[in-house]
């Protein structure tokens, strides 16, 4: 088996499923082409290869693995499919936000409801109907991806810098205006005040280049229950309701930064950015599409490349001063349902050997060959079927234990899935782009708004 290995660190990936493979007899001198988004662990990419070889094994199919930085999958999967040299399988955590919609639109996807449907009920809900996509030129739905993960939103909190500010999490209010009055007001003129330290209350993306910002403006919508879409996909926005929605929306979002809550520099920040200042303790909180920043310092507990201080450093972290917590309730009162992102793997339509990929996909979606794979990643990535759900490791810790309720507590799809245009509205971020029209041009936030939802119609309508 042949491997190459691109690009620096990036997500990690999995897939659900429960079918067993058996060796076809025109698979014995294939080879299958597989790209895939380079794993955020070690462990991750090991159970990847562990199953690869296991596959191998069984069928007798050779797999050749390229594995890509994130932020290298999309131009390389467009230069393949303008060049008709796609790979057999292929999975980027960026497809489904950027892209997938897009391509099934436009019949660059193989349909893979013969391996979906026959395993259709192992999967949790709002988690495979992402995956179901129209397909202008067959003029049909279909399923064209396969789920792997899943994410959604979270609130990470340095436990003991709170404390050290003079306050504990119970202290913490679960009103929305209180909330972030309390990390603004309260806790950072009392951390500065404690250590003589310029560090912010709040973490809050909103760099244009930047998938959390467009994330967690998404969470600060649904606080106001603004709809942009409808089950159909067709658009809302002249609603008077949904433009006073996204009002409220960016200017809550913004009025962090206005208020000097955030640091000048969250306009720029890109993904590992508010993970960066949290683990550096230059804020006390945040809010990330994972628990990626929780997961660190356990990966950091358990590496034996660190010293043993730096393992007890982590160890201390993780299970005794970071907090995994949820957004506090709407300003209506309700408790807000928390969009899930569900991550899929592609076949293309022009690709030299569906069958074999289809086999390898099935063989993936083996609870025993996705759970190593979906664990390894620490937490940052939940199952998408109910037998990866169960598992014990969801109940291992206070930080999975707080992924797994969020989950089971009911989530909700992003727009994207509704209305494949939204892929283009997210790689544009006209999310970030109305924050930083507001907060770096002055520019009031109704009039944002205006421009926002005039982008909307124009993009997606």
């Amino acid at each position: 088996m042949r491997f190459r290995f691109i690009g620096a660190l990036s997500l990690a990936v999995a897939a659900v499923g429960l079918f067993a493979v058996t060796a076809p007899a025109f698979a014995q001198s294939k080879t299958i082409t597989v790209w895939w988004g380079k794993g955020f662990y070690k462990s991750e990419d090991d159970a990847l290869l562990d199953t690869i070889k296991k596959f191998e094994a069984k069928t007798g199919i050779k797999v050749e693995l390229s594995q890509y930085a994130i932020q290298d999958m999309i131009p390389k999967t467009v230069a393949a499919l303008d060049s008709g040299t796609v790979p057999d399988v292929a999975y980027s955590d960026s497809y489904d936000v950027q892209a997938q919609g897009k391509w099934a639109y436009e019949g660059k996807l193989e349909d893979l409801s013969d391996i979906l449907l026959p395993m259709k009920d192992a999967f949790a809900p709002n988690t495979l109907e992402t995956a179901l996509l129209y397909n202008d030129v067959a003029k049909k739905k279909a399923y064209y991806g396969f789920p792997l993960k899943q994410q959604s939103m979270h609130v990470q909190i340095w436990g003991d810098m709170l404390e050290k500010a003079g306050f504990k999490q119970a202290d913490i209010p679960t009103k929305w205006e209180d909330y972030w009055s309390f990390w603004c007001d309260k806790v950072q003129p009392a951390i500065r005040k404690a250590t003589g330290q310029r560090i912010y209350g709040i973490g809050q993306p909103m760099g244009v280049e930047s998938t959390d910002s467009f994330q967690s403006f998404y969470t600060f919508m649904d606080a106001y229950h603004v709809k942009l879409v409808d089950d159909d996909g067709k658009l809302l926005v002249d609603d008077p309701k949904v433009r006073e929605g996204l009002i409220h929306a960016l200017k809550d979002y913004t009025d962090t930064y206005i208020k000097g809550c955030t640091p000048p520099s969250s306009t720029t920040w890109k993904d590992p950015d508010n993970n960066v200042a949290f683990h550096n303790k230059t804020i006390v909180m945040t809010h990330n599409f994972t628990i990626s920043i929780a997961a660190k310092w356990y990966e950091d507990s358990t590496n034996p490349a660190l010293t043993d201080a730096q393992r007890a450093a982590g160890k201390q972290a993780y299970e005794h001063d970071i907090i995994t917590a949820s957004f506090p309730k709407a300003p209506d009162g309700s408790t807000i349902k928390y969009r899930s992102d569900v991550k899929t793997g592609l076949i293309f339509a022009n690709a030299k050997n569906k069958a074999e990929g289809k086999e390898f996909i099935k063989f993936l979606l083996q609870e025993e060959n996705v759970r190593p794979y979906i664990e390894g990643a620490l937490g940052r990535w939940f199952p998408v079927t109910k037998a990866s759900q169960a598992s014990p490791f969801w109940q291992a810790d206070r930080h999975r234990k707080a992924v797994y309720n969020q989950f089971t507590g009911g989530t909700a799809p992003f727009d994207f899935t509704k209305n494949w245009k939204f892929t283009i509205l997210n790689n544009e971020n006209v999310w970030a782009k109305a924050m930083n029209r507001v907060v770096s041009e002055k520019v009031p936030v109704d009039k944002a708004v205006d421009e926002l939802i005039a982008r909307i119609k124009q993009v997606a309508g």
